[in-house]
């Protein structure tokens, strides 16, 4: 059977750009690429980057006033949108533009055009010519989930947040997940005010119950609305903006509301349930530890398949998919043990078992301290950080770490590090502190506050 590829991706986004350029400029396969809308696809162009650059725009308030506390003379203007949108739009069309040097100069060819499978090993192109591929790759990535309520045409997704002609004066963010808690804090940040319904009992659900508690009391120290308990019946446009009529009975008016329920994977019309590929209750596609399907020829990762939907997961999935079929080397991604962060204000970085989901397991210590911060106890501000670790009794292992602070990003990297090798509560010990630093907390506490 003759191949026009080793390998066709079908996806640009971080993992398909990833395991295109693995296999092609490290094993030497022939690859091609299709992308229907733009390269470097959810976190680059509508997601992770784009995002980080409005939490850097929505932190600047705070830091100008701190300014002012440490003896700057520092006068607040108005926030210019139009002026970072076009720049943010412009650092998007830059790194499009890297993503696509990456790929052709790793020896990918690059089809702008959506693309569906034929059988096992065909795919056509959206202008309807086909070409065989030995393997084939989706990585088609997500979308975000708007309930069909009355009204939903006029909420928007994190999609378009980026892209707004001007800032609301009022918002409504609904839902309780990390993509909704940022957007609050950005927006609030930029001077808007804020309203988050979360029909849930507390926002961040899935991590540490205590330090999401920690940054939800932050959130409304700022002045956002929180109200757990809550969803939106249905939306009415009025002369001044638009009405959410709650669950709670409530009416309440807003410039803009923007849903964050949740993602689904871009499952539909790629031609796979035809072709025996199993599928999700949500949608996402079914895969083996080597991200194959249950067809031998066609993989899947990323996003699509549902499994930790975090871009740096994507790329190591789509990393290892590479190297196990071009490079002749079974590689597994263990999904087990993933930091990540939550980029509101404060910041919760977290990485292992939160104290629930620890205790269910075994018998632990817990490990936890509050205190204020020293670069905004001096400028009066009443910020509190958090420190967490869980440990167990049994192995001494670190379990999990949990932090919210300025930062906290920063710092769950490389507590990862230690945890991943397996460091014991007695390696955190044994540790010198850096002082004088937050993080130094991680290695003076002595004491457990809870043992269970």
């Amino acid at each position: 059977m003759v191949f026009d590829y080793d390998l066709f991706v079908i996806g640009g986004g971080s993992g398909g750009v990833r395991a295109a350029r693995i296999a092609s400029g490290e094993h030497g396969a022939k690859v091609g690429l299709a992308e229907e809308s733009r390269m470097g696809g959810t976190c680059v162009i509508r997601g992770c980057v784009p995002k980080k650059l409005m939490v850097f725009a929505s932190g600047f308030p705070e830091a100008m006033a701190d300014a002012r506390a440490y003896g700057w003379d520092v006068t607040v203007g108005g926030f210019d949108w139009p002026r970072f949108r076009t720049t943010l739009e412009a650092d998007l069309d830059r790194l499009e533009a890297a993503y696509r040097t990456t790929l052709t100069n790793a020896g990918v060819t690059i089809h702008d055009a959506r693309a569906t499978l034929v059988d096992a090993h065909t795919v056509r192109l959206a202008d309807g010519t086909t070409v065989r591929a030995r393997h084939v790759l989706v990585a088609t990535g997500g979308r975000p989930f708007v309930p069909q309520i009355p009204g939903a045409e006029l909420a928007v997704t994190s999609n378009e947040m980026f892209h707004l002609p001007q800032l609301p004066k009022r918002a409504l963010v609904v839902g309780g997940g990390y993509i909704a808690s940022e957007f609050a804090c950005i927006l609030n940040g930029l001077g808007v005010e804020v309203c988050q319904y979360y029909r849930g009992a507390q926002i961040l659900r899935g991590f540490d119950d205590e330090a999401r508690g920690h940054v939800a009391t932050a959130m409304a120290a700022s002045g956002i609305t929180i109200q757990c308990g809550t969803d939106v019946l249905r939306l009415e446009k009025t002369d001044t903006g638009i009405a959410a009529v709650a669950t709670d009975g409530s009416s309440r008016e807003f410039d803009l509301v923007m849903y964050a329920t949740g993602r689904h994977p871009n499952t539909e019309g790629l031609g796979l349930e035809a072709l025996g590929v199993a599928f999700g209750r949500q949608g996402q596609i079914v895969v083996d530890r080597f991200s194959q399907t249950a067809v031998p020829s066609i993989f899947a990762v990323g996003d699509v398949t549902g499994r930790v939907n975090l871009t740096p997961v994507a790329i190591r999935e789509g990393h290892a998919f590479a190297d196990t079929v071009f490079g002749g080397k079974p590689t597994v991604f263990d999904h087990d043990l993933i930091a990540s962060a939550v980029f509101t204000r404060p910041e919760l970085g977290s990485v292992g078992l939160g104290e629930e989901a620890a205790r269910e397991r075994e018998p632990v210590e817990v490990y936890s301290t509050a205190f204020r911060p020293m670069k905004t106890a001096f400028a009066g501000r009443p910020d509190r950080v958090m420190m967490k670790l869980i440990v167990s009794q049994e192995t001494r292992k670190v379990l999990g770490c949990h932090i919210v602070a300025p930062e906290a990003g920063e710092m769950i990297q490389l507590a990862a590090i230690a945890i991943g090798m397996g460091a014991t509560k007695e390696d955190f010990d044994r540790t010198c502190a850096v002082h004088p630093t937050m993080a130094e907390e991680l290695v003076t506490m002595r004491k457990p506050v809870r043992i269970a």
